[in-house]
């Protein structure tokens, strides 16, 4: 039953803030507007009370969460394309239909490495759309083919290129018009669909080209990849902004070569902190580990789409037409920037002002692709920066039961809860678990409170977008995306655009 007003206010109810806090107040909304209202402000200048009251009875109401990298749910993958137009949007709606019972508000589809042909298809179908009961499609999230093939994981060899011509070469894959500058954030236009494009620094032509594609307002992420410390560090400086499923797909953690892990703990002093670039003769911009000998790959023998399938190079391979920005230049930019404190300070238990802007990073809490111990660390060095995603396979549905189901090319996989594998072999293939209890599951493995952890699935991945004025958050004028969750993390109900589109019962 709607409000006679339009406003309702829900009571009794826990809301989580910006900064992870849990306080105890009341939350006006517009439903007719489906926004978040300034209660006190609603009150002195409408003069009305809302017509309805909630009682949240002590529970939590949380910005809807957002999944910033889906490959598929519900039977349905993003990646799959068989020349029905209207099949592919019916699967889309099927995913944007269910997952709201995840806690799961907005998703950016994601694609993995395709034939050249199939890009402009897919991602015009892709663009953002909505429906009244339904998740949002912020637009799509494009993992390769500008990727390591050393770090491919499950994307077919034959499709990874380089990107020789620049922005050209991107613009021959996704389609120019699936690249035009995206200013404004406005849900019902008919924007271009681009989020998010994962591709791998040291790849001929993609640092070149990365400043015009964050210009265009596309989060730029660094994935797939075997970058040393050096040239992901000049990414971020050229405009990344975000890590793709951090640990995985990547060099793992060396003390004297932390490569991309190494961002979310980087020094307040990185100018100096840096070694020189070593070259190789008639290549004076070509970048060459210093620890040339040291091996950098996960062992072990499980693999996944985010996992490596392959052992990692001792360093990136040197490529005579690749640049990336010298130590001079980082040390030249780091000085341009602010620094509110001189280089060495005398206050207790504080740390000093990053000149450095660290990206943002993604991380799967299934306990799976990430040990406790893992995103534990990774957190403590960043919780700012943090961003939970499920990078979840068509699999996900928290109704299907564990057994042997169909996948893709002919294969079968297993699903033994939230692990996932194919059948008669032990490699992974990807991710089942759903953002609610990657929720719940950060919270336990890292200690933080519950509020920190929906802070990780709500405001964090809004703002690595953008979009953290209408989404992520409740502030009065954002969407009223909005989840119900008990004391325990669980979803009680799901709210879109001030409408209940979910229940528990």
């Amino acid at each position: 039953m709607t409000s006679a007003n339009g406003l309702i206010c829900f009571t009794n109810c826990l809301l989580p803030l910006e900064d992870g806090s849990l306080v105890e107040k009341d939350l006006w909304i517009d439903e007719r507007r489906g926004i978040v209202l300034d209660a006190q402000r609603t009150f002195f200048l409408r003069k009305e009370r809302p017509d309805k009251i909630i009682d949240l009875g002590g529970n939590i109401l949380s910005p809807g969460l957002i999944d910033i990298q889906i490959n598929g749910a519900y039977g349905f993958d993003f990646s799959v394309y068989e020349g029905d137009d209207e099949a592919y949007r019916e699967g889309m709606k099927r995913v944007a239909l269910n997952i709201v019972e995840t806690g799961v508000t907005s998703l950016v589809p994601t694609i993995i490495t395709q034939e050249k042909s199939l890009y402009p298809k897919l991602l015009n179908l892709l663009r953002p759309f909505s429906m009244p009961n339904s998740a949002n499609l912020l637009g799509w999230h494009s993992e390769g083919p500008f990727i390591q093939m050393a770090k491919r994981g499950a994307h077919a060899p034959p499709f990874i290129i380089p990107a020789p011509d620049r922005l050209q070469s991107f613009e021959e894959v996704y389609g120019a018009e699936n690249l035009a500058v995206n200013e404004d954030w406005v849900m019902e236009s008919e924007q271009v669909g681009v989020r998010i494009i994962t591709a791998a620094p040291e790849i001929e032509g993609v640092m070149d080209t990365l400043t015009e594609l964050t210009n265009r307002g596309i989060v730029f992420s660094i994935g797939h990849s075997i970058a040393t410390t050096d040239i992901a560090t000049s990414a971020v400086i050229h405009g990344a902004r975000l890590i793709t499923h951090l640990f995985n797909a990547m060099p793992q953690l060396h003390h004297r070569d932390p490569s991309i892990i190494g961002l979310i703990g980087a020094s307040p002093h990185l100018s100096s902190a840096f070694t020189p670039i070593a070259t190789v003769p008639g290549s004076p911009a070509s970048p060459v580990s210093r620890n040339a000998s040291i091996r950098l790959s996960h062992g072990g023998k499980a693999h996944s789409e985010a996992f490596d399938d392959h052992e990692t190079p001792p360093q990136t391979p040197v490529d005579a037409r690749h640049k990336t920005i010298s130590t001079e230049t980082i040390a030249q930019k780091l000085s341009q920037s602010k620094s509110s404190r001189p280089e060495l300070h005398l206050e207790k238990g504080q740390v000093a002002d990053m000149a450095f802007e660290r990206p943002f990073y993604e991380m799967i809490v299934d306990g799976i692709h990430s040990h406790p111990n893992s995103v534990r660390l990774a957190y403590g060095a960043y919780p700012e920066g943090c961003i939970l995603i499920t990078d979840a396979m068509k699999i996900l549905d928290p109704h299907l039961q564990d057994g042997v189901h169909e996948w893709r090319d002919g294969k079968k996989f297993v699903k033994e809860g939230d692990k996932l594998y194919l059948e008669g072999t032990d490699t992974l293939a990807g991710s089942v678990v759903t953002l609610d209890k990657c929720v719940r599951n950060f919270s336990r493995f890292t200690g933080c409170s519950l509020g920190e952890a929906i802070r990780c699935a709500t405001y964090n991945p809004a703002k690595c977008l953008g979009i953290e004025n209408r989404k992520g958050t409740l502030r009065p004028g954002a969407d009223a995306d909005l989840v119900v969750l008990d004391r325990k993390g669980q979803p009680v109900s799901t709210w879109v655009k001030g409408k209940q589109v979910w229940t528990k019962n």
